[in-house]
């Protein structure tokens, strides 16, 4: 009898892996009921929502997209593999973090981030705002979980257009995918990139560009070497630069733009160093 049931779920396509992604989207006042959806016509609920924007998380790192007219990604770094999001919502205590859990280390400041989106107009970087309406999403399959903001009606080069941002996380893998989408009949031009911080490590190669180094002290209980890297296609671009803060690339004209990114911190235990880190990318 066992053998027939172990023969009927392999043959089935039955799976035993546990999806270890997982969503976060709720409001301040509500820390309770999670949401799957949630908008606003002035695009800015950063001060309202729980961890200010939608989150996903794999073993590794947990992402949140401001909601926000920075509209950018920010990091929360593990120190062990394992999802903690829901139970730590972004801002674990000082006793937890001694304890072994995760936390903020990341500062975004005025950038994208880590692969965050915005536009180019030909001249400069245009942000996804102002907006008519920014409409926050999360939702999962059985083996990755998604967040998605959709920034309607943005300026740009005289007319207005509807940005997707969408990112996605893996079961069992440690890189994220990022798909910048414009749901507007015209083509534009995206921008993305990486930020860093003086003193940082860096190292370009033909795909990637990888940062590591400890950013400035801001929510968590004490400073950690971060690395954080985006990987991308060289022929969906047109021009790369430095604006001091950030590595930026500017792509061509396109309705859909895909990146992955990756970041480790020094306290896990696999990629712990910046020559790791660049070795995995490699």
């Amino acid at each position: 009898m066992k053998k027939s049931i172990v023969a009927f779920l392999l043959f089935s396509g039955f799976s035993f892996a546990q999806n270890m992604t997982d969503t976060s989207l709720y409001m301040k006042s509500d820390k309770i009921t999670y949401l799957s959806d949630i908008g606003s016509e002035t695009g800015d609920l950063y001060k309202t929502i729980g961890h200010h924007g939608p989150a996903v998380e794999n073993e590794w790192m947990a992402l949140r997209i401001y909601f926000s007219d920075k509209v950018a990604i920010d990091v929360y770094s593990k120190a062990k593999p394992g999802l903690e999001l829901r139970k730590a919502q972004w801002y674990p205590t000082a006793e937890q973090q001694k304890e072994g859990w995760g936390a903020d280390y990341y500062k975004v400041a005025n950038t994208v981030g880590l692969g965050g989106v915005k536009l180019w107009d030909g001249e400069k970087v245009v942000p996804l705002n102002p907006v008519s309406n920014r409409l926050a999403r999360v939702g999962k399959t059985d083996n990755t979980s998604w967040m998605e903001m959709i920034s309607k009606d943005v300026p740009y080069k005289g007319g207005k257009v509807d940005i997707l941002v969408r990112v996605t996380v893996f079961s069992g893998k440690r890189e994220a995918k990022v798909e910048a989408i414009c749901l507007s009949k015209t083509k534009v031009q995206f921008v993305t990139g990486v930020n860093y911080f003086k003193g940082f490590k860096t190292d370009k190669g033909s795909n990637y560009i990888a940062v590591w180094g400890l950013h400035p002290e801001d929510v968590a209980a004490s400073q950690v070497e971060i690395g954080a890297a985006i990987k991308y296609n060289q022929k969906d671009y047109v021009k790369n630069f430095d604006d001091g803060t950030q590595y930026l690339l500017v792509s061509k004209p396109t309705k859909h733009l895909e990146t992955t990114v990756i970041s480790s911190c020094a306290l896990e235990k696999d990629l712990n160093t910046f020559d790791k880190l660049v070795n995995y990318l490699k």
